[in-house]
């Protein structure tokens, strides 16, 4: 992500806007409502992670893959959360947003202590679409894996 420079900070409202669709989008996929997170993408959004082989887009895709994610909790018999912190948000125009931001997956097994699962960052671009923030493209890196 690049510097955020003074004219490309956003408002205050668009600042709480995507903290409110980060808040949302990490319990839709903690909590198995796998529809309601792939609604927080565009109909064309795009999942990139090298957790995953092949890249995830477009919604069905996107439903399906957090389905997914939240049978693998089940069949292991843990609760996973994500943790969005370090939010840093760059205006590119009026529509479009470029956001970085620090992404912790952390997994409870039943009767046991939370471990830290991935330690991520996360690279989006939200679009704007009718009065509402979506994730476009997001792009995540492992702190495990080799930077590019």
């Amino acid at each position: 992500m690049t510097t955020v420079s003074v004219g490309d900070q956003p408002d205050a409202a668009t600042v709480a806007a995507v903290h409110q669709l980060y808040g949302f989008q990490s319990g839709h996929i903690d909590n198995g409502r796998a529809a309601d997170w792939a609604a927080t993408f565009t109909p064309t959004g795009e999942f990139r992670s090298p957790s995953y082989p092949e890249p995830i887009a477009g919604t069905a895709a996107l439903t399906e893959f957090a389905r997914a994610f939240d049978d693998a909790a089940w069949a292991a018999d843990e609760v996973h959360r994500h943790v969005v912190t370090n939010i840093a948000i760059r205006r590119l125009d009026s529509s479009t947003l470029e956001v970085g931001a620090y992404l912790q997956i952390i997994a409870t097994p039943r009767g046991a202590a939370a471990q830290l699962v991935r330690m991520t960052t996360i690279e989006d671009r939200l679009e704007l679409t009718d009065g509402r923030w979506s994730v476009a493209r997001r792009h995540v890196a492992r702190d495990d894996a080799p930077q590019r």
